[in-house]
C-alpha cells in the first residue's frame, strides 16, 4: 500500500476521482434543494396565505361562514388528496375538517411544524400543518399532506445513489485508467534512462507523437542525450588526439635529452638541446591553455557576469595590436564598424575569438592579402565577420576545421585549436559562427543575440 501511495500517479488519479465524486455529491445537493426543497418551501407559503385568507373570512362573516367555507373546500374535489383541514371549537371539539383531533399534544401555534396525522378515511399521513387561534378562542389548522413529497424524496434519492455508485466505479476506473497511462509513459523514460545509465548512450525516449507534456518532456530528454552523446563522442575524440598530441611532442623532448645525456656533448649543445626542450614544453603549455579556454566557454562557466561590450572599442583594440604585424607583413587590414552596436557578453573572450580569426587569417591568406573586419546590425542581430581573400577553406572541410586538432594544413604551424575556441566563444554567448566562401577567400561571421532585451537586463541587474 505505501508503494501505491508514494506513486504520484496513483495521487492524480485519486484527486481527480475524488473532485468527480464531490461534483457528484454538490449536484445532488443542487438537485434536491432544487426540487423537494423548494416544493417544501411553496407548500409552506400557501399553508400560511390559505390560513391568512381564512382567519379574515372569519373575522368578516363568522364561524357558520367559516365552516361552510371549510366545507367547501373539501368538497370541490381540487388538490382532495393533499388538502388538510381542522376546524376545533373551544372545548377541543370537531367542528369540520378532514382529520382526527389531536389529543394531549402541546401545539404550536401559528409555526408550520411537520407532524403525523390521521385522516378520516383511516391512512396515516405526514403533514405539514399550521395551527392559528381564531378570535372566538376556536382553532383552525391547515395543512399539506407530504405523502407525495415524500416519494418523489424517495425516488431522488434512489436516482442519486444509482447515480452516485456509478460515479464512484467510474471515478475508481478511470483511477486505475489513469494511473496506469501514467505509468506506462514514465516506464518508458525510466526504463531508457536505466539502460543509458548501463551503457547504451544510444537509446532513446519513444515518441507517440502524440505532442502532449509527456512527448514534449521525451523531446526534450532526447535533445539533451543527443548533446551529451555528442560531447561524449567529442571527449573520446579529444582524448585520443590530445595522447597523441601530446605523445609527439614529449617523444621529441626525450629523444633530444636523451642524445645530450650521452658522452662527449658540450656545452653549448646541452645547451640548445635544453632550449629545444623548453620551447616544446611551453608548446604543450599553450596546447593545455587552449583546451582549457575551450572547455570553459564550452562549459558555460563564466569568469565574470556578462555585460554590454561595445564592439567598436574591442575591434579597434584588437586591431591595433595586429596593425605592425600587418604592415611587415604587407597586409591591408580594415576595420568597418556601423552605428557602434553593442551586445551582451565579455569583452576578453570576443576580443579573444577575433584575435583567433585575425592569426588565421594571417597564416593562410599570406603575404599581400585584403583582410576587413566588419560589425553591423541587422534584424537577425549584430553581425561580427571577418573577411579575407586567401584561398579560403573547402566546404567539406569547414565543418571539420571546427573539430579540436584538426588541421587543413599540416605544414603550417599550430594546433588546430583556434577555431575551436572561437566556435565555443560564439557558444557561450548564445550567438552563431559559421563558415562561408567569401569567393575569393574565407568569410568568418559571427551573429550575437539582438542587444534589445539583453539591454534591459543588464540595467536591471545594475540597478
Amino acid at each position: 500500500m505505501t508503494k501505491v501511495w508514494n506513486s504520484v500517479a496513483f495521487r492524480l488519479a485519486l484527486m481527480c476521482g475524488g473532485l468527480v465524486l464531490i461534483s457528484v455529491m454538490l449536484f445532488s445537493a443542487v438537485l434536491y434543494v432544487g426540487t423537494v426543497g423548494v416544493l417544501s418551501q411553496e407548500a409552506d407559503s400557501k399553508i400560511v396565505s390559505i390560513t391568512a385568507k381564512l382567519n379574515d373570512y372569519f373575522d368578516g362573516k363568522g364561524p357558520a361562514a367559516l365552516r361552510a367555507k371549510i366545507d367547501q373546500s373539501l368538497a370541490d374535489s381540487v388538490d382532495a388528496d393533499t388538502e388538510i383541514y381542522l376546524l376545533l371549537n373551544r372545548d377541543g371539539q370537531k367542528v369540520v375538517g378532514n382529520v382526527a383531533p389531536w389529543k394531549g399534544e402541546t401545539i404550536r401555534l401559528d409555526k408550520v411544524t411537520e407532524r403525523s396525522l390521521l385522516r378520516d378515511d383511516g391512512r396515516r399521513s405526514i403533514g405539514r400543518v399550521l395551527v392559528h387561534r381564531l378570535p372566538d378562542g376556536s382553532l383552525l389548522m391547515v395543512g399539506r399532506d407530504m405523502n407525495d413529497l415524500r416519494e418523489i424524496t424517495r425516488l431522488i434519492f434512489r436516482a442519486l445513489e444509482a447515480a452516485g455508485s456509478i460515479a464512484v466505479l467510474l471515478a475508481i476506473g478511470g483511477t486505475l485508467i489513469f494511473r496506469h497511462v501514467i505509468e506506462r509513459r514514465i516506464r518508458k523514460i525510466r526504463y531508457t534512462a536505466l539502460a543509458i545509465e548501463s551503457g547504451n548512450l544510444s537509446l532513446r525516449i519513444p515518441d507517440y507523437g502524440h505532442q502532449d507534456e509527456f512527448s514534449r518532456l521525451g523531446n526534450d530528454l532526447n535533445r539533451m542525450l543527443d548533446r551529451i552523446e555528442h560531447l561524449m563522442e567529442g571527449v573520446r575524440h579529444v582524448s585520443n588526439v590530445i595522447a597523441h598530441n601530446l605523445r609527439t611532442p614529449l617523444g621529441r623532448i626525450r629523444a633530444h635529452l636523451d642524445e645530450s645525456f650521452r658522452g662527449g656533448n658540450d656545452a653549448e649543445v646541452l645547451a640548445r638541446e635544453a632550449s629545444f626542450a623548453i620551447d616544446e614544453v611551453d608548446g604543450l603549455v599553450t596546447v593545455l591553455d587552449k583546451l582549457l579556454q575551450i572547455a570553459e566557454a564550452e562549459s558555460g562557466t563564466r569568469r565574470q557576469p556578462f555585460e554590454l561590450v561595445d564592439l567598436d572599442a574591442v575591434i579597434t583594440n584588437v586591431a591595433d595590436l595586429y596593425d605592425a604585424a600587418a604592415e611587415a607583413e604587407g597586409i591591408n587590414l580594415a576595420v568597418h564598424v556601423s552605428h557602434t552596436p553593442k551586445v551582451l557578453g565579455d569583452k576578453d573572450l570576443i576580443a579573444s575569438a577575433v584575435s583567433n580569426l585575425l592569426d588565421n587569417a594571417f597564416k593562410y591568406a599570406g603575404k599581400g592579402a585584403s583582410i576587413i573586419i566588419d560589425v553591423f546590425e541587422e534584424r537577425e542581430g549584430v553581425v561580427l565577420q571577418v573577411h579575407d581573400n586567401g584561398p579560403g577553406i573547402p566546404s567539406s572541410e569547414r565543418d571539420k576545421v571546427l573539430q579540436r586538432f584538426y588541421r587543413l594544413d599540416r605544414e603550417q604551424p599550430g594546433y588546430g585549436l583556434g577555431l575551436s575556441i572561437v566556435s565555443a566563444i560564439a557558444l557561450m554567448h548564445g550567438a552563431t559562427f559559421s563558415l562561408e566562401d567569401a569567393a575569393p577567400g574565407l568569410l568568418a561571421r559571427f551573429v550575437f543575440p539582438s542587444n534589445r532585451k539583453e539591454h534591459a537586463a543588464a540595467n536591471l541587474s545594475k540597478s
